[in-house]
């Protein structure tokens, strides 16, 4: 009988998430809790183990029109926060 592969089992925290868009200096794409139509995009500048975060270079984003408004750096509440990621994702390698 073959020995059985045990599986590992990876945890990545939250905060290791956000952590790593700062160091990189990548520009994120946060989705509103509250307004589902708007979206976010900046470059972390800042972040407290509330998910506060302080973002430079914001344009908001209207999901539905497409309409881009340029509003400078911002301090957004973790609370507000529902998703964040890459805006500018890495195409697959083929």
């Amino acid at each position: 009988m073959a020995p059985r592969s045990r599986i590992k089992k990876v945890t990545t925290l939250p905060i290791n998430v956000v952590y790593s868009h700062l160091q990189q200096k990548n520009r994120v794409k946060i989705w509103l809790y509250e307004d589902t139509r708007m979206a976010l995009e900046g470059q972390i500048i800042g972040f407290d183990e509330y998910m506060n975060m302080t973002l430079d270079n914001v344009v908001e984003c209207d999901t539905k029109t497409g309409k881009r408004e340029n509003i400078g750096r911002i301090l957004l509440k973790g609370d507000a926060i529902t998703l964040v990621q890459n805006a500018r994702p890495e195409e697959p390698s083929r």
